[in-house]
């Protein structure tokens, strides 16, 4: 038995009735003959990996009263078959068609008296000239409170195979289940944890204030010295500065304002979604960087911006001012002593929307994430899962849904969330099937109805948009735009 973190239970404490909290992931994959079944072959697959694939064995068990945060078993009554569903698209089989099939399956929630994932298999895909066979997906949704963005991408590393040809792993399908603990235990647990709590956010507290007086130079001081600076131009300047010469103004980069301006997408959600994907040559991306010293992040976060201004200019909703983004940050070293669990935290990024030049805002993108970089490494950001399960569970609840409150009534701390999650880059395979690209599909709350993931994978940058249905209708529109800006930022540094 295990308890989850605290901001595992944030994940949890974060759901309601229009908003759920999955980490998914579509996998598309050749057919290696006309003959092969897909179902049969990925139901057995997972049946032989679950003893590797701990967070697909583990449900929920509640604390009473909601007095600690849950924990979690081996399920006693797992049914494998409750997890693995067949779907399909009808003909002709477009990418179109699987996209909106995909937003229908992401929006549900997922059942707490079961472990918190599914997988579709999904056939019915048209050939294409690399897949004459014919395709089919893998839409694998895994609770945010089990996993996260980079836990994932290993974990369906384990579920899958590196050759066409691998053997059946050993001590195939052999788990011992867990009986669930009981009700007295669990409030002795609870009643444990509560008189620790106190002694932890204070030792949490001094590593926190040892961070901050290491930070020579906090970005956010800085920002706030030179527009105390800024002030003292002209008269009161001239005087302050008499028998020295006066440095020239500056235009440093700034931190994101707050709130974050106001766009289409950034209101309360329904419970309805879209999903769109699109990929591009990895090497491109790479190239689009090289000439100016951009990094893959920068290109991405570049392209991104470039996407969303031309979209709501589009649409007329281009604020003046810039919107801003929030990057999750992973915290995983790989030395973890629990892989499945959440190690991110974030930080926010101001977005180069204002400007009309290409090449110009993959400059200011690149500047302004080296700012957001600072301002995390100099802060105690690392420290967030740690300061998430310090709260009382009913205290952090309550702060989860106010905050997702306040967003979807304007208080914006940002726009949108840009997220690029490294992946293998070589091919991987289910059962001689060859895995050609690999999704992310991601999750929307209230206040901010539109997540832009993008995930690299054997040479390709694999581009997953989820949005409110309702909020963007259209988001193969900004899909489209994406990849448009993808290929102006290359054909700039190609030029």
């Amino acid at each position: 038995m295990q308890q989850l973190s605290g901001l595992d239970a944030v994940f949890l404490a974060a759901e309601n009735d229009h908003q759920v909290t999955h980490v998914s992931q579509l996998v598309v994959l050749d057919k290696p003959d006309p003959d092969y079944e897909p179902y049969p072959a990925w139901r057995r697959q997972l049946a032989d990996r679950l003893h590797m694939l701990e967070p697909l064995r583990r449900r929920l068990v509640e604390v009473p009263l909601g007095l600690d945060h849950p924990y979690w078993i081996a399920d006693p009554d797992f049914d494998l078959d409750f997890h693995v569903r067949h779907s399909a698209v009808p003909p002709p089989g477009t990418d179109e068609q699987l996209d909106a099939l995909v937003g229908r399956l992401v929006a549900g929630p997922m059942d707490r008296e079961h472990p918190l994932w599914v997988s579709h298999v999904i056939e019915g895909l048209a050939p294409t000239e690399d897949s004459p066979h014919g395709r089919f997906a893998l839409l694998t949704m895994v609770h945010h409170a089990a996993i996260d963005g980079a836990s994932g991408a290993e974990l369906l590393a384990l579920m899958l195979d590196d050759t066409p040809d691998a053997e059946r792993p050993a001590h195939a399908g052999e788990w011992t289940p867990e009986d669930p603990p009981s009700y007295a235990g669990l409030l002795g647990r609870a009643a444990w944890h509560g008189a620790l709590r106190p002694g932890r956010a204070l030792l949490l507290a001094a590593r926190a204030g040892q961070q901050m007086a290491a930070a020579t130079r906090h970005p956010a001081v800085v920002d706030l010295a030179d527009r105390v600076r800024a002030s003292l131009r002209g008269p009161v300047g001239t005087v302050l500065n008499l028998g020295r010469e006066r440095d020239p103004d500056a235009d440093p980069p700034r931190l994101p304002p707050t709130p974050a301006p106001v766009t289409p997408f950034n209101a309360p959600i329904s419970r309805y979604r879209r999903f769109a994907h699109r990929s591009v040559p990895l090497s491109e991306i790479k190239e689009a960087g090289k000439a100016t010293g951009a990094t893959v992040n920068d290109v991405v976060v570049a392209a991104c911006a470039g996407a969303l201004r031309h979209y709501l200019l589009e649409h007329g909703a281009l604020p003046d001012s810039p919107l801003s983004a929030m990057i999750p940050v992973s915290l995983r070293t790989g030395e973890e002593d629990d892989m499945w669990t959440n190690r991110v935290s974030a930080t926010v990024t101001t977005l180069p929307t204002d400007l009309d030049d290409a090449g110009e805002r993959l400059s200011a993108a690149h500047i302004a994430l080296k700012t957001a970089k600072a301002v995390f490494a100099a802060g105690p950001g690392n420290l967030a899962p740690e300061g998430a399960g310090l709260g009382w569970p009913a205290i952090t609840t309550l702060i989860s849904r106010v905050t997702t409150s306040w967003a979807s009534r304007g208080l914006l701390p940002f726009n949108v969330i840009i997220s690029n999650v490294p992946g293998p880059q070589e091919p991987l395979y289910m059962a001689g099937a060859r895995a050609r690209h690999y999704f992310p599909v991601s999750a929307v709350a209230d206040g901010q109805g539109l997540n832009i993931t993008v995930q690299s994978y054997d040479g390709s940058v694999d581009i997953g948009l989820v949005s409110c249905a309702r909020l963007v209708p259209d988001l193969a529109r900004l899909n489209e735009l994406i990849v448009e800006e993808f290929a102006t930022l290359h054909a700039l540094a190609s030029s």
